[in-house]
């Protein structure tokens, strides 16, 4: 049994639970390559101009796995994480999408889960989900399950401690937990909120945190944060959640808005996404009263790296110089004594004025 999953949409935040899962109920994965220009030129020329960039990038992985022979791909529909919080109408319908703009024969396992509903919960997603391959011994998948949430949470454990995701997720998969501690003193420290299909696909974010490294700035995101403080997060912004993904956007930026060691925030969304565009306004708004510097960047499949770098470069360049103003500015230098300066020329005039 072969089932296929494309790097894209939530693969980037469930992919280590259901690795777990999935191999524990005897299910091959076959992943899609890594998204590339080809990747996302093909997932847009099958769908609307106006169609958002992740979804996009999502249909091109689903291309690329059919291309590989793969026949069976995992299409969730993510209607509701927890009653009331809702997912977007792209996300909650991401398997009708597929299956009207890809025209080909293969099987999709669309297994809905929706915590707004009655018996629409979570270990019915995924009964629904191991259904699809025959498998409806309850024990057998409640004990994937187990499985799926110890990689998991291993992954989780090790982003807490400020390892990077690829790292943490190469470690997880091999059932590895390790707990690193940068040492190193960064002079300046940003906080990156964003969706991770948007931040680590390395072709949509043009690698940004190797570039914000490569500047010598200490990079944050809502990776190193518990649900717990990401809902405090969202309290901070005067908001209640209803987004699903609303942690990772308004909950990551409000948590490091109060953050004192966090010199400025990043936030990075897609072109055309209603719900960031409603999330980035109450960013905004809170982070001049906090008066800490904001950068809004925004992707799409037209964005230019020149561009996007030159747009990183002077804002991590204006947090040089704040900070460096406001360590002189406290710097107490005391009564000394004023010395001029006499080592000079004296410099004279000719009739007409001009100096010789």
């Amino acid at each position: 049994m072969k089932i296929g999953i494309p790097r894209g949409m939530s693969f980037y935040n469930d992919y280590p639970f259901f690795f777990g899962f999935f191999t524990e109920l005897g299910i091959e994965i076959v992943l899609s390559d890594k998204t590339t220009k080809k990747t996302l030129a093909k997932g847009a020329s099958l769908v609307v101009t106006e169609t958002c960039l992740p979804v996009k990038v999502f249909v091109g992985h689903v291309l690329n796995l059919l291309d590989k022979g793969i026949d069976t791909i995992f299409v969730p529909s993510l209607q509701s994480i927890a009653p009331k919080i809702y997912n977007c109408s792209k996300i909650r319908g991401l398997p009708d999408l597929v299956r009207n703009v890809v025209k080909r024969d293969f099987t999709i396992i669309e297994a809905t889960l929706d915590k707004s509903e009655k018996n629409m919960g979570f270990y019915e997603f995924l009964g629904e989900i191991a259904a699809g391959f025959g498998i409806t011994d309850e024990k057998k998948i409640k004990k994937a399950s187990k499985v799926g949430w110890k990689v998991y949470n291993n992954f989780k454990v090790m982003t807490a401690s400020g390892m990077d995701y690829k790292q943490a997720m190469h470690y997880a998969l091999q059932g590895k937990v390790f707990i690193t501690s940068d040492d190193k003193e960064y002079p300046i420290s940003v906080a990156l909120a964003s969706h991770a299909y948007n931040i680590y696909d390395e072709k949509v974010s043009m690698k940004i945190f190797e570039k914000l490294k490569s500047m010598d700035v200490k990079v944050y995101s809502a990776l190193q944060l518990t649900n717990e403080q990401m809902e405090e997060g969202i309290n901070t912004l005067e908001q209640t959640a209803y987004w699903a993904n609303e942690r990772e956007m308004t909950g990551c930026a409000g948590h490091y808005l109060k953050d004192n060691k966090i010199d400025g925030i990043i936030t990075l969304t897609a072109f055309g996404c209603g719900p960031d565009s409603l999330m980035i306004e109450r960013i905004n708004r809170k982070s001049k009263q906090f008066n800490k510097p904001l950068l809004n960047l925004t992707i799409d499949e037209h964005t230019g790296e020149a561009g996007f770098i030159t747009r990183l470069e002077a804002f991590v360049d204006m947090l040089y110089r704040k900070k460096r103003a406001r360590i002189i500015n406290k710097i107490n230098i005391g009564e000394t004594e004023y010395i001029p300066n006499t080592n000079f020329i004296q410099v004279e005039e000719n009739v007409k004025g001009k100096s010789l």
